[in-house]
């Protein structure tokens, strides 16, 4: 450790600031003369005050110590740029916790502003990466096809397509593949099929692919779920209701269908229904050991208390 570097540092560092010895010293919690020996280097501070002079300078502790270190606006640009260079989580939420203390406190320059937004456009492109390698993980396991996990990651990788406008190629793929297979496809691949013809927004294709899909599989919860949704974009509410009855007298997974029963009594303004249907969902999470699902539901019915 270098004890001329480190006071060369702490000189530099505190006139790029304006600060004062005095600013400083008290700041830390020292003596302005602590401050006064750390810069001539006759002493160095304490290692448990590292930290501190660090984040007051907008800086790492490690920069401290390094020649041709710069001195940041603010400790949250400094970790920001670590994250530039590292592409670690660890090191985002490090710096989006540093930009959460300045927001609130309204400290937050123009820079900042960019700065905050850029950071999390980063990490969106990372999680973009990790949730398709992912699901694709799960998609190479197809020892069960007809595993919900298998379903799930199969319909959001789908979903994620389409975020990223590639769901018109996706949709000529799958459909491809039905005229292929002249119809003869499995569950699974009708109901990816509907869900991209209802992200695709073509509510009649997507309601007859599964009207055709039900004659084959009539037992099958997903596929009379995905009716009722595609009537409930179509603003059918009477008639999606009916099919998430069905879905849920064959049985679904989660309390799916009452989810959506009570979206769609909220959509005809019978709030009253919607609100005993939260609560019904609420106590059978709770019989079922899912406490957090069931403040969920609780917090649904909470939000439309003052529509009743």
């Amino acid at each position: 450790m270098s004890t001329t570097v480190f006071s060369e540092n702490m000189k530099r560092f505190r006139a790029a600031k304006g600060y004062t010895q005095e600013y400083v010293a008290e700041k830390l919690c020292v003596s302005s003369q602590a401050v006064s020996r750390w810069e001539c280097g006759n002493t160095l501070p304490d290692v448990l005050l590292l930290p501190e002079i660090a984040e007051l300078y907008g800086v790492l502790v490690d920069d401290l110590f390094k020649k041709q270190s710069v001195a940041y606006d603010n400790y949250a640009q400094r970790l920001s740029a670590l994250y530039e260079i590292s592409h670690d989580p660890e090191d985002f939420f490090r710096c989006r916790q540093e930009y959460q203390k300045m927001i609130k406190t309204g400290e937050l320059s123009q820079y900042d502003k960019w700065d905050y937004g850029w950071i999390h456009k980063a990490m969106m492109y990372f999680c973009k990466e990790e949730a398709l390698k992912w699901f694709d993980a799960a998609l190479a396991d197809d020892s069960d096809k007809s595993a919900l996990p298998y379903r799930r990651a199969a319909s959001m990788k789908q979903e994620m397509l389409f975020s990223f406008g590639k769901g018109d190629e996706l949709l000529a793929e799958l459909q491809h593949k039905m005229d292929s297979a002249q119809g003869q496809l499995d569950e699974r691949e009708w109901y990816l099929l509907i869900e991209a013809y209802e992200r695709a927004h073509q509510y009649e294709k997507a309601l007859s692919v599964c009207t055709e899909a039900l004659q084959r599989y009539p037992d099958n919860w997903e596929l009379c779920l995905s009716k009722g949704d595609i009537y409930y974009y179509m603003e059918q509410y009477d008639e999606a209701i009916s099919w998430f009855e069905r879905a849920g007298e064959i049985g679904t997974c989660f309390c799916d269908e009452k989810y959506q029963i009570a979206l769609c009594y909220q959509k005809l303004g019978e709030f009253k229904k919607a609100y005993q249907i939260y609560l019904e969902i609420a106590d059978i999470h709770r019989k079922n050991g899912y406490d957090v699902e069931a403040e969920q539901a609780l917090g649904y019915a909470k939000e439309i208390e003052d529509k009743l």
